[in-house]
């Protein structure tokens, strides 16, 4: 698999900065800051990560309400997830099975996700198969 070099790679802090984003469309840096768990990280923790997003042109400013920012993502969540998921899979030899091997021997994979991943799996097989070409049937 191979990961497209032309977006940044993003820490953690940075993704979760991107998931408050996403959730909320567009937000202040207090707003991304207050969307995290306790303990949260310090505003200007936040407000630097934001900083960088932005210099990595993965997010933007949209406006200014009195002295407050406001930021919003320039890149998908499902393109971002692809992007991760690749570089985690590059870690297995660009093979799911090691990976989900992995996940279950760490207690993140379980036999109700098994069951789950088996139903996408057979939605996804019945998709494929109904936007067959009459002559591939």
């Amino acid at each position: 698999m191979k990961v497209d070099s032309r977006r940044p790679k993003l820490t953690k802090l940075e993704l979760q900065v991107l998931e408050a984003l996403w959730a909320h469309g567009k937000a202040s840096i207090r707003e991304i800051q207050e969307s995290f768990a306790e303990p949260r990280p310090a505003y200007t923790t936040i407000q630097t990560t934001v900083y960088r997003l932005e210099n990595k042109n993965v997010v933007r400013r949209v406006r200014k309400i009195s002295n407050a920012h406001i930021f919003e993502p320039l890149v998908p969540r499902d393109v971002t997830r692809h992007r991760v998921l690749d570089e985690i899979l590059s870690f297995f030899g660009g093979r799911a099975q090691p990976m989900m091997a992995q996940l279950a021997e760490a207690g993140k994979l379980t036999m109700d996700d098994v069951r789950e991943l088996e139903k996408t799996l057979r939605k996804l097989e019945l998709e494929r198969k109904g936007k067959a070409a009459p002559n591939d049937r």
